[in-house]
């Protein structure tokens, strides 16, 4: 019988470290996760009408199969004509879209993992004009879509905030029918509900706008209205950014003191777990300390946190996304973050885009085996 070098025969090898650490399960809410395995959302447009099909299907199983533990699909419009600009992207509302995200819900769970719809709005970002309800305008806090740009939008009403509040909501409640495992809410990149949190976008002098804690009152207000309309052990993640796709420079907060007057409103409203999303996360956040932006909103909160950032890749993913390329990066600082509690979880992006095996390869100690990512990989579900 073979036996791998240094076991005595008739045992099996020892684990290899990555599979120690990313191996142990996970309580968040009432959803247990096998591992600390994420698959950060990723924009696809493989979903003509807004409805997922088999193609989405297998490409989400395929990854659970693989050894990820808990999947969040790629950003869904929730149901208010504003939400989005592509008639590719699939939309959380609808008959047929949410018969599609069942399927693709049975099929991961087949497979052996956990998934939960992003639900998403993407406010100024959009332009009229477009699909899927061209007619619908662009709607934010203030009707900007950058600090210092020029007014391109609507400034939303009180009913336009109600009508978003409730479409969130309702997105989380049809989640939960259809068979997911929990949500998880856009708050990040400069979409709208980040867009109400980034003073540059957010001009109101209402109860919404002003400091830190009032530009979180609408984000906060989903929260709660998800909370309620979901299970009690329902996970709801909530998912923030410095960085905006407007300016990359951009910063929510400047100082520790700053994020925790964000975040606190945020736990308090019913946020079970908090995704930080940054470029590159293994850059510390403030000054004079290490930790990465995972790595405070855990000690700020104490709630469970998932980091991601160039996971697995080692370069600029605006470089990479021009079709430079990015070759692996190892993963012995991630681990070592992990094994000192730093955060709890770690979302793979691009990396597990170009290598559905990404999982299986890493907790089996076959690093060497992964495939460095190609731009070109955004334009298939493999």
């Amino acid at each position: 019988m073979d036996t791998a070098p240094g076991s005595a025969p008739g045992t099996a090898p020892a684990a290899s470290r990555a599979a120690q650490i990313l191996s142990r399960p996970i309580r968040l809410g009432g959803l247990t996760v096998p591992n600390r395995i994420v698959m950060a959302p990723m924009t696809r447009m493989f979903s003509p009408g807004g409805i997922p099909g088999e193609d989405v299907v297998s490409y989400y199983a395929r990854r659970a199969a693989a050894g990820v533990g808990l999947i969040v699909t790629e950003g869904t419009y929730v149901g208010h004509a504003s939400a989005g600009q592509s008639d590719r992207v699939p939309r959380f509302h609808g008959e047929e879209q949410l018969a599609g995200w069942a399927k693709v819900a049975e099929a991961v769970h087949a497979a052996g993992g956990t998934i939960v719809p992003q639900l998403w709005h993407i406010g100024m970002v959009r332009k009229q004009g477009e699909p899927p309800f061209a007619d619908a305008p662009a709607v934010g806090p203030s009707g900007l879509v950058t600090e210092g740009a020029e007014l391109t939008g609507k400034a939303m009403t009180q009913e336009d905030l109600d009508d978003v509040v409730n479409a969130f909501a309702q997105a989380a409640a049809d989640a939960e029918r259809i068979g997911f495992d929990g949500v998880e809410l856009h708050g990040a990149h400069g979409y709208l509900v980040d867009q109400f949190l980034w003073a540059g976008t957010n001009r109101r002098t209402d109860a919404y706008g002003g400091d830190p804690v009032a530009r979180t009152t609408f984000a906060a207000e989903i929260v709660a209205a998800v909370r309620k309309a979901v299970s009690p052990d329902f996970p709801v993640i909530f998912r923030f950014s410095q960085w905006k796709q407007q300016d990359y420079s951009a910063r929510l907060a400047e100082t520790p003191e700053e994020l925790e007057a964000i975040l606190t409103p945020l736990a308090a409203a019913g946020v079970d777990v908090f995704h930080a999303s940054t470029r590159r996360y293994w850059l510390p956040e403030f000054e004079g300390s290490d930790l990465n932006l995972a790595g405070w909103t855990k000690k700020l909160t104490g709630k469970p946190v998932i980091t991601v950032g160039s996971v697995g890749l080692d370069g600029d993913f605006v470089n990479a996304f021009r079709g430079e390329g990015s070759p692996v990066k190892g993963i012995d600082d991630l681990l070592d973050r992990l094994e000192s509690e730093e955060y709890d979880m770690v979302a793979v992006g691009r990396a597990l885009l170009q290598d559905p095996e990404w999982a299986a390869k890493v907790l089996s100690d076959r690093v060497d085996t992964l495939k460095p990512y190609d731009a070109a990989a955004v334009k298939t579900l493999s």
